[in-house]
């Protein structure tokens, strides 16, 4: 730039002009990085008693969620909990992928476990991505499933600029949000799981002998903060959704954006400062509709042509897809993690500016959607039974008994775990639909044994017990 200015400037320009010019340029190009900085950013602010918004910047805009993305993975936990599907002493079993996502994570070995309630607070805190991954298999299936439930959740909640392709939020181009629909999702998580909320005002925890630190550092600094989460990739810079409560106001407010987690933390401060005040004393009652029980007119929202989309109608649009020229830039790495610490150390590069993408036309899945669909369906036999354990235990399993019924086998696995508690204490039951003749059968299984010797000798003392079994390989 010197040298181009020194091309300009004539010999008869005096040396004070010249320093004038260069400083300007400087200037210009400073404002003009600052701009971009700013144009990346969103935010907004909810009365969270009467849905008013009060604060508003670029709340539509598309923003990648990062690790926000895990406040709907806990949200579909909540609900296995709150319908008996789940317990907080489920074991959740890691898979070798939930295994080898990136940090921050518990690093739990493949085939190894915790509880549900372990994995819930690894998440609020530590912001565990291999446990937000554990925990979507178990209650999908498989992540690829967990997704779809997610978005199809986000749009049965009116968040209709949403789209998960994780349970994590490690990035990926085709997933993102926008600053209003956090703030629906963050009101919805307070209003619809009153019991299992108190969760999200955890500051740390321990995992075995190891005192485990959160990264919501307004917890205790804000008077009334009781949550919720933080997020934090390059792609996406520093996010947070805070639900605030002083009195008779309650607010939520979200911050996307932020080139740091300091200026993040305190742009979040001023915010809730400037509008509780604001806040409304009066209102009640949920702003934000519970889902309807049965998911399968929200997941043909997600998965059927959309007609009403600006975009020609000749192809079905699965889903609103980021511009794919987001998946060239440099800064959507495999390598991100949510480690805010490691992230402020070192600096992190946020230079590409988060911009309204378009919208694309993108081919439907190859898989059917009727397929889809009927997958969460009720009672349509699956391969594995969300009811109790919808992931299947990778590594060697035990075989109890066969039912035509799920309901029998079901209850064969709970009788079964209360005759022998210590035989079965590692293990996790789950049932398989399987096919013969034309007619559906369900095996019952123990799962999570890591070698054959270990599924014998517990099938050894099964039959001791005089319960029948064998050993099978998963």
């Amino acid at each position: 730039m010197r040298q181009a200015l020194s091309g300009i400037v004539s010999k008869s320009i005096s040396p004070l002009k010249t320093i004038m010019i260069i400083a300007m340029a400087v200037t210009f190009v400073v404002a003009g990085a600052a701009s971009s900085f700013a144009a990346r950013s969103a935010a907004i602010v909810v009365d969270a008693k009467t849905g008013k918004v009060l604060y508003s910047a670029d709340a539509d805009g598309r923003r990648y969620p990062a690790s926000l993305t895990k406040m709907m993975t806990l949200y579909l936990t909540f609900e296995a909990l709150a319908k008996g599907k789940i317990s907080k002493n489920t074991p959740v079993v890691f898979s070798s992928k939930a295994s080898a996502e990136a940090p921050t994570k518990l690093g739990v070995k493949p085939g190894g476990s915790v509880t549900v309630e372990t994995a819930i607070l690894s998440m609020v805190t530590k912001s565990a991505n291999d446990s937000a991954t554990a925990l979507g298999e178990m209650i999908g299936g498989n992540e690829t499933n967990f997704a779809r439930m997610m978005t199809a959740k986000a749009r049965q909640l009116g968040m209709n600029g949403t789209v998960f392709r994780n349970a994590n939020g490690l990035p990926d181009p085709g997933q993102f949000t926008t600053a209003r629909d956090m703030a629906t999702l963050g009101i919805a998580l307070r209003e619809h799981f009153p019991q299992y909320y108190g969760y999200f005002s955890q500051r740390s925890f321990l995992y075995g002998r190891q005192r485990i630190n959160g990264h919501n550092r307004l917890l205790g600094r804000i008077k009334g903060v009781d949550g919720i989460k933080t997020g934090y990739t390059r792609a996406s810079g520093f996010n947070l959704v805070s639900s605030v409560s002083d009195g008779n106001r309650r607010l939520v407010a979200v911050v996307m954006g932020g080139t740091s987690g300091g200026s993040r933390d305190n742009q979040m401060a001023s915010l809730i400062n400037t509008y509780m005040p604001r806040a409304s004393t009066r209102g009640g009652g949920d702003l934000v509709a519970k889902a309807d029980s049965n998911p399968i007119k929200a997941l043909a929202k997600v998965l059927l042509p959309k007609h009403d989309a600006p975009t020609p109608d000749e192809k079905p649009v699965a889903v609103a897809e980021a511009d794919t020229a987001a998946a060239d830039d440099a800064t959507i790495a495999q390598g991100d993690s949510e480690d805010e610490d490691s992230a402020e150390a070192e600096a992190p590069k946020l230079v590409a500016p988060a911009r309204k993408v378009k919208t694309v036309i993108v081919s439907a899945p190859k898989v059917a959607t009727a397929q889809v669909v009927a997958a969460y369906a009720e009672p349509a036999p699956q391969a594995v039974d969300p009811v109790k354990t919808a992931s299947v235990p990778s590594g060697w399993a035990i075989q109890v008994a066969s039912s035509p019924k799920q309901s029998e086998a079901q209850a064969f696995l709970d009788k079964t775990t209360k005759q022998a508690p210590k035989v079965l204490a590692d293990a996790s039951g789950f049932t398989v639909a399987f096919d013969k003749d034309g007619v559906t059968y369900y095996r019952a299984r123990f799962g999570g044994f890591g070698s054959k010797d270990a599924a014998w000798k517990a099938c050894t003392a099964l039959k001791k017990k005089k319960i029948e079994c064998y050993a099978v390989q998963q």
